[in-house]
């Protein structure tokens, strides 16, 4: 999963559980709302009652109702109450229940507010308040109150919320769709990141540079000082391979001049050991540093292969071998591996080189793509080589025949492997075909 989507989806999750937390807290402020207000109102209605008290014969008794006509029908939803020193009177929609208030003390005036069941098994909300009796009324306290079904506050918080969660979805898109503008507006310079990596890997640039944004500085920093020190390094073993060449070649060519005059003094076999030794000292030494040359430049190398083969091409054409054969390039343009165009011009001259040393009239250079390669294959219709004998031509420490195609394979072979890649020998009915597996730009890890 990408970070970009991660980072969507738990912004989208923070989202849902904010708008959550903020449509219960809301349906709790409202309905703590809609219970003032309906204690505001059995308030007014209390006085109502209180105002119609009279003292007739029998007690206490409400000569005016209310005016809301739920106090007169059978569990109507209103209800009022007095208990008085007389007895209890209560309203007829209470009908021959009662309601049952909490054995609390009131001061004078004192106001409560209960919930309470009701006469019809609902809960109900009540407000009690204690009062004094003027003389006319026979003096004493009572306990009046006022009660209402609380069904009907349930039933507007329900309102409200259903009004509400259409608003809260609306509200939920729009700040998901602002979380993914942000997280794309703020995540896009990781694509740029990737983008002038993927360059550097393709040789498209050398450097990441210091256009980026604060936060991406460091990392652009960091990235460049490894270039400059694996540039560095590179330039130091391309030194160290120089100076071992350069170090090696005039005792070698002290020996053949050795071989030479025992040659001429006629010490046939002495001289030709010496030649033999100094021979397989300079294929070690040409794998070698074939071999390090590839392993210092491979970190950051590319090559184009068409450009490549072309310009190999154009050499073997007028030498003796190649200029008697029909060269074929099917190489895709824009074919890039993980190579530096020096070792896979090395590489792949000495394929060519031996592929024209056999062939009979043709050698085709090819590359296709497989699995993150590129397979550069050079094909020639000559005798081929026998299977027994490519393995140990392809060996470390192989040794070239008398046309040398020995020592181009292993040094090809030697290049391939450095690179991470691999030199494969296969028929080509007729003749042979020599397979470079390399890396693509795409595909360096």
């Amino acid at each position: 999963m990408s970070l970009r989507l991660r980072l969507a989806l738990a912004g989208a999750l923070a989202v849902l559980a904010a708008l959550g937390l903020a449509a219960f807290g809301l349906s709790q402020l409202f309905g703590a709302h809609v219970e003032r207000r309906a204690v505001a109102e059995m308030g007014v209605q209390l006085d109502q009652v209180l105002a119609g008290l009279e003292r007739g014969p029998d007690g206490l008794t409400v000569a005016r109702d209310p005016a809301d006509p739920r106090f007169d029908r059978p569990y109507g939803g209103l209800y009022w109450q007095i208990e008085g020193p007389d007895g209890v009177e209560r309203s007829r929609s209470l009908w021959d229940a009662a309601l049952e208030l909490p054995a609390d003390t009131l001061g004078a005036g004192g106001v409560h507010v209960h919930h309470l069941p009701g006469p019809d098994g609902d809960a109900l909300l009540v407000l009690e308040r204690s009062v004094t009796l003027p003389a006319r009324l026979g003096g004493g306290s009572a306990r009046a109150a006022v009660a209402m079904s609380a069904a009907d506050l349930d039933a507007a918080r329900r309102a409200f919320v259903a009004d509400l969660l259409p608003y809260l979805g609306l509200l939920a898109l729009a700040l998901t769709a602002a979380g993914w503008a942000q997280l794309w507006v703020g995540l896009r310079p990781l694509g740029g990141l990737g983008a002038r990596v993927a360059a550097l890997r393709a040789g498209r640039a050398e450097r990441m540079g210091a256009d980026w944004p604060q936060e991406l500085r460091p990392v652009a920093g960091e990235i460049d000082a490894l270039l400059a020190a694996r540039e560095a390094e590179s330039a130091r073993a391309r030194a160290r391979a120089a100076d071992l060449a350069h170090g090696l070649k005039t005792p070698l060519q002290a020996l053949m001049g050795e071989a030479a005059r025992l040659r001429a003094t006629g010490a046939e076999s002495e001289a030709e050991g010496i030649e033999e030794t100094a021979r397989a000292m300079r294929r070690i030494v040409d794998r070698e540093l074939a071999r390090a040359r590839t392993a210092a430049r491979a970190g950051d190398a590319s090559a184009d292969a068409r450009d490549v083969a072309e310009k190999l091409v154009a050499v073997l054409q007028r030498t003796p071998d190649g200029a008697r054969l029909d060269w074929r390039i099917d190489i895709p343009a824009g074919t890039r591996v993980a190579l530096d165009p020096a070792d896979l011009s090395e590489a792949l001259g000495a394929l060519a080189e031996n592929a024209a040393r056999h062939a009979r009239s043709r050698v085709a250079l090819s590359a296709r793509a497989q699995e993150g390669q590129v397979l550069l294959g050079v094909t020639d219709d000559g005798p081929g080589i026998p299977p027994e004998r490519r393995t140990a031509l392809r060996a470390r420490h192989g040794h070239a025949d008398e046309t040398g195609t020995g020592l181009g394979l292993a040094i090809a072979a030697e290049i391939a492997e450095a690179a991470g890649g691999r030199l494969t020998l296969s028929d080509a009915d007729p003749g042979l075909t020599a397979t470079l597996a390399l890396p693509s730009t795409g595909a360096r890890g």
